[in-house]
């Protein structure tokens, strides 16, 4: 059995990471879900979806740390292109990627203690995203 929901989410441009873990269990409850898996996609190139601790000094530590990685003002092929200013964020959505599986046992996703499902965006600019939710699982009775 499939079940699936999108799961709306405005950000506010680049750097900004948004904690969806309570909105994805609430989808999963709504979806009456027992046990099977929550796959989670991101429709999109300039943002992506990770698992972290949600406390503060992460939330600094992880936009230097692929600031590093992918430089904002690193030459890139598509600004010649483009010119948009967001190579770097299709770079940072390609090294992080937009999707993962998370393990739901009795109603809940199966997180750790300090595991947080976030939405972390890049683009230049404020964006809607969509993430599409789909509960898994081997019978129609769970």
């Amino acid at each position: 059995m499939i079940r699936t929901e999108k799961l709306e989410v405005r950000t506010k441009g680049e750097n900004d990471i948004i904690n969806i873990t309570q909105k994805v269990d609430s989808i999963l409850q709504k979806l009456g879900a027992k046990e099977g898996i929550a796959n989670l996609f991101l429709q999109s190139t300039t943002s992506a979806l990770t698992i972290i601790e949600y406390e503060e000094g992460l939330l600094t530590d992880f936009p230097r740390t692929l600031e590093r990685l992918a430089p904002k003002n690193a030459p890139y092929e598509h600004e010649k292109a483009w010119g948009d200013g967001n190579a770097h964020s299709h770079m940072r959505s390609s090294l992080i990627g937009v999707s993962m599986t998370v393990p739901v046992i009795d109603g809940r996703l199966a997180l750790g203690q300090w595991q947080s499902i976030v939405l972390t965006e890049f683009d230049v600019r404020p964006r809607k995203r969509t993430v599409i939710v789909q509960f898994v699982s081997s019978s129609s009775t769970e």
